[in-house]
């Protein structure tokens, strides 16, 4: 299959671990970057590194990462920290649809989730979801583009 980046703070060390479980279950390599304790972190450092090494990946065009995952307490803060760095479209699905329409309509490259939510619906199943989905192209691939403008 492919590979996965992951990072998280100390918000959400169990959420990673069930996530890095099922990615690999679908076998997928997982390369974490994130900690493994409760001890405080700061998430937009994680972000950042997290982020960095994703792109300086897909530059390279050797071992690049599929996609990326970051995990905070909420997901906010490591999705805000995320889109703020050139080149990264972060989602913070809360189901299912959001998030497929993710991967279909906003080609979005790292998906964000909060370890202390408690989601409606599995985060394994929003994966699953964002996976086996692909993006549409057409009319959401201009406005992906207009998108990526922004930051020009």
């Amino acid at each position: 299959m492919g590979r996965v980046l992951i990072g998280n703070d100390h918000g959400a060390v169990e959420l990673k671990q069930r996530i890095v479980r099922h990615l690999e279950k679908r076998g997928f390599t997982v390369v974490n970057r994130g900690v493994n304790s409760d001890d405080a972190v700061d998430y937009p450092d994680i972000a950042q590194d997290v982020c960095e090494e994703f792109l300086a990946a897909r530059h390279a065009e050797e071992d690049s990462f599929d996609f990326a995952i970051l995990a905070c307490g909420t997901g906010i803060g490591v999705s805000i920290s995320a889109n703020k760095i050139h080149g990264i479209r972060c989602a913070l699905p809360q189901n299912i649809f959001s998030a497929r329409m993710a991967r279909e309509h906003n080609d979005v490259n790292v998906l964000a989730f909060g370890g202390r939510v408690e989601y409606a619906e599995p985060v394994e199943a929003m994966l699953d979801a964002y996976i086996d989905s692909r993006p549409e192209g057409g009319r959401h691939a201009n406005r992906v583009r207009k998108i990526m403008e922004l930051e020009e």
